[in-house]
């Protein structure tokens, strides 16, 4: 065994933006590369080497939105496995939009605002709904 097979591989950092608009809905991204293609998630993505957590969450907002945000506290914090041995340890903050026209960009296939109970109803990434419920964000309902 070498020195580098006995030490863990570092998670994948990323950050993620949970986005309401004046009328209280919030904004999703259908994501349109792996992990998750196909299903709806807030904003966000891979921290660069040496970004800040907070300053990564408001660029991927920006290239997968066209939205310019400013960014809260953090709201959560979540750990998904790749697949291939590593996990993605992604943070989760508020944020509030300072300006710019929403259009999908990047890896979003899609952009768009939805109500708090229509959110249950998408196909959604892993965890998100269980996140956005504890935090208040969507209504608790029926749906486990």
């Amino acid at each position: 065994m070498t020195s580098t097979d006995a030490m863990p591989h570092a998670p994948i950092l990323a950050a993620s933006a949970v986005i309401l608009d004046q009328d209280g809905r919030l904004l999703l991204v259908r994501r349109g590369r792996p992990p998750g293609r196909g299903l709806w998630s807030v904003p966000g993505g891979k921290v660069e080497p040496g970004e800040p957590l907070e300053e990564a969450a408001a660029r991927e907002v920006l290239e997968e939105t066209g939205l310019v945000v400013t960014v809260g506290p953090e709201l959560w914090m979540v750990t998904i496995p790749t697949g291939d041995g590593r996990e993605y340890e992604i943070h989760d903050f508020a944020a509030t939009v300072v300006s710019g026209d929403l259009r999908a960009g990047d890896d979003a296939d899609e952009a768009a605002w939805f109500r708090p109970e229509e959110i249950e109803h998408l196909p959604l990434v892993d965890l998100l709904l269980d996140h956005l419920r504890r935090s208040g964000y969507v209504p608790r309902s029926a749906r486990p």
